[in-house]
């Protein structure tokens, strides 16, 4: 079981910028996905970067807005969200699954512990 840990996020208004990491002890083996539920609604995959840094967009919506990136040396993954729209106030999740990106939810076996991202006026 590899615990991660989150931070960053918080409030911002729309057109604002945010960003959450994703810690771990060790994430060289493991492609990040990154999550998240608003209210009311499901958990849905936006996108993931590999444990070699291929980044995959599984959500148009956040396309050209968010983006994934690592530090491997530091075991921390990233999510910069730009241009954010309050449609995007979520809970927002890092998992990690072996190597590659999965689209399949249940494919990524740990989980942060989830951060709010407000965008408000």
């Amino acid at each position: 079981q590899l615990a991660l840990m989150q931070s960053g996020g918080g409030m911002v208004r729309p057109g604002g910028s945010l960003k959450v990491s994703c810690a771990a002890s060790e994430l060289n083996d493991y492609a990040i996905g990154w999550f998240r539920q608003a209210p009311g609604k499901d958990k849905s995959l936006l996108l993931c970067i590999s444990n070699i840094g291929h980044i995959t967009n599984y959500d148009d919506s956040v396309k050209d807005r968010f983006s994934a990136s690592r530090d491997n040396a530091e075991n921390t993954g990233f999510l910069q969200m730009n241009n954010l729209k309050p449609e995007d106030t979520a809970v927002y999740f890092c998992a990690t699954t072996l190597y590659t990106c999965r689209n399949q939810m249940n494919r990524y076996y740990n989980w942060g512990q989830g951060t709010q991202v407000t965008v408000s006026a």
